[in-house]
């Protein structure tokens, strides 16, 4: 059978989607209204607010920041060549001047070098001696030659002059003064050979001398390379200054560029400082700074 509803229970549930409606329009219009507000303005204490009139002129601006005094010359000690390091004669701290040795390399592959090419340049310029007096010996001979065909010309010619005036007189036969003839020609031609082996000996003597000189050069070149090599292998300070830090130990075996120490000026120093991150975009360059050393001790790195 049917059974009749309470009519307030229908009324209840009406007013429950009345509220509910209502509720979401609230929340729309809420939303709506604070998206059309401009941000607040932030807010701060009353007692760190100063009033002051509003004046144009320069504005100072500090930044402050803690650092130390480094050197602005520092020089890298580099190995020159390669070499087992056999004594270290200064440590970190001392003062040192250009001249000053630094560490020990050992390396008897290049002093057997610069022993072995010295060996070669003595007798290169004693092969050199050899040379000139044998070139010697044979410009001698070949002058003497030259010396005795002038003087077989000579007396060739004397003759044919004798020869050519007894002709005249018919005292001498047609046939002798032809002799005569024909011998200082061939005489005369010999001398010319000669004088012209003289010539090219004299050339040829020169070329060999200056052959033997250029390697000589070249030797003595490679000797003073050499004789360098072993001179590196005593690595000096080269500047003057506080060596600071000695990079390799006894016995360690180092190439050509390896670092072996570092030396610095103590004579002209910086100021490394470290600005907090905020704050490195107000600095630029040429603006003026101020180094403040008593606040407390100090080292020099």
């Amino acid at each position: 059978m049917d059974v009749k509803r309470p009519a307030h229970k229908n009324r209840r549930r009406m007013r429950l989607a009345a509220y509910a409606t209502l509720c979401v329009l609230a929340v729309a219009l809420i939303t709506y209204g604070l998206s059309r507000l401009k941000p607040a303005a932030p807010s701060v204490e009353r007692g760190v607010i100063v009033t002051d009139t509003v004046k144009r002129g320069q504005m100072l601006l500090q930044v402050h920041g803690m650092g130390t005094l480094v050197p602005e010359e520092v020089r890298q000690i580099a190995a020159p060549v390669e070499g087992r390091v056999e004594q270290i004669f200064v440590k970190a701290g001392t003062e040192v001047s250009a001249g000053t040795v630094l560490v020990e390399l050992g390396n008897p592959t290049i002093r057997q070098q610069a022993v072995d090419v010295e060996y070669q340049v003595k007798s290169a310029e004693a092969d050199l001696n050899n040379l000139r007096a044998r070139l010697d010996s044979d410009r001698m001979a070949q002058q003497a030659a030259t010396a005795q065909v002038e003087s077989e010309y000579n007396q060739a010619k004397i003759q044919l002059d004798t020869d050519e005036q007894l002709g005249k007189e018919g005292l001498v036969p047609l046939l002798t003064l032809r002799i005569s003839r024909v011998r200082v020609q061939q005489l005369a031609n010999r001398l010319e050979i000669e004088k012209k082996r003289v010539l090219t000996a004299k050339q040829s003597a020169d070329a060999q001398v200056a052959a033997q000189q250029t390697h000589i050069e070249q030797l003595r070149a490679q000797l003073r390379l050499n004789q360098e090599n072993v001179a590196s292998l005593q690595v000096r300070a080269g500047t003057n200054g506080v060596l600071q830090e000695v990079t390799v130990v006894v016995g360690q075996q180092i190439t050509p560029g390896t670092n072996i120490a570092r030396v610095a000026d103590p004579s002209s120093l910086k100021a490394a400082l470290q600005i907090p991150e905020t704050q490195i975009k107000d600095i630029a360059l040429g603006q003026s700074a101020t180094v403040d050393t008593r606040s407390g001790g100090g080292s020099v790195v």
